[in-house]
């Protein structure tokens, strides 16, 4: 009976922990192991033909850092992620608004919001390359055919990540909507009421009601948005036929440059493998301060709120 009862209490302390060890065994294998290696792949002289040359220590990432052409992959990374974050968080908050609303079919309308989500970036990037291609494409032959200059959707900078980010917004902004959306249906409808017996109008009742319960949403999908968008690869790697990132690089990611590194014209696994590090870091920095914003709001919110604030005016 004593032996019964030990293997009870056993079973009870630890059952939760072998509910959970699959993930972690499974994270380890998979993605703890990988970022070790490519740690000490990043100190050693590295070559993908002859392997392992001996240890230089922080000599790849030295040479990384000392690379322009790395400060413009990370100038340009940050660009295409806040030109494709920013519209999309706005986007989907929007449609999600909309979608929460009483509309007729609304499993057909949330079903194709998602629909952009499941194409695949290939065949996405291929659509939208005809649209901003600069000599035959779409959006220049509408602009031509209304007396305006056409744009070098592949030669400036600036035009070149509106197209890539384009195709993000068009990816993952369903995607998002639907976060929103699960979150908006559980925020209790009798706080939408008070506000609405208040007098408060729909704008306000959104603006000053909805959209602060949805806080803890937004810091979510911003974090993941930002460990996304700061690994974006697919768009601008099928931008061109070339995958370079342009002729001045004028859209080449820091991913896009490891690649380049790694299994481009260098064929050097190690300075690669360090670009991988230094993203890794630059995404731990942007985690660390996401992580110090949301502790901030959830002590914020933990103070005792004041009732009634959304008075009519």
């Amino acid at each position: 009976m004593m032996w019964h009862h030990r293997l009870s209490r056993w079973d009870v302390k630890s059952a939760p922990y072998l509910y959970i060890a699959p993930f972690f065994i499974l994270f380890a294998l998979v993605g703890l192991f990988p970022l070790l290696y490519t740690g000490w792949v990043a100190l050693n002289k590295w070559s993908l033909i002859t392997g392992n040359q001996g240890f230089i220590g922080f000599g790849n990432f030295s040479y990384v850092l000392d690379q322009p052409r790395f400060w413009d992959a990370v100038v340009n990374t940050f660009s295409i992620f806040l030109l494709s974050s920013v519209p999309q968080m706005i986007i989907a908050i929007a449609i999600a608004s909309v979608l929460d609303a009483n509309l007729r079919a609304k499993t057909f309308w949330r079903m194709g919001v998602l629909v952009p989500f499941v194409v695949a970036p290939v065949a996405v990037s291929l659509v939208f390359g005809q649209l901003f291609a600069d000599q035959s494409g779409v959006i220049n032959a509408i602009l031509t055919n209304i007396g305006l200059d056409p744009i070098g959707w592949h030669s400036e900078r600036f035009w070149s990540h509106i197209a890539i980010a384009s195709m993000v917004n068009f990816r993952w902004t369903g995607y998002n909507t639907l976060i929103f959306l699960a979150a908006m249906q559980a925020i209790p409808r009798d706080v939408i009421e008070a506000a609405v017996v208040d007098g408060a109008s729909r704008w306000r009742t959104f603006f000053h009601v909805t959209v602060p319960l949805l806080r803890p949403t937004i810091i979510f999908v911003v974090i993941t948005s930002t460990i996304g968008g700061l690994q974006i690869f697919d768009e601008p790697r099928m931008y061109d036929n070339f995958g370079l990132g342009g002729p001045d690089r004028e859209w080449m990611t820091v991913t896009m440059y490891l690649y380049e590194l790694g299994w481009g014209s260098q064929r050097n696994l190690g300075r690669s493998a360090a670009a991988a590090w230094l993203l890794f870091l630059i995404i731990v920095l942007f985690a660390v301060v996401n992580y110090a914003i949301t502790q901030r709001i959830s002590t914020t919110e933990g103070r005792p709120a004041k009732t009634r604030k959304v008075v009519a005016r």
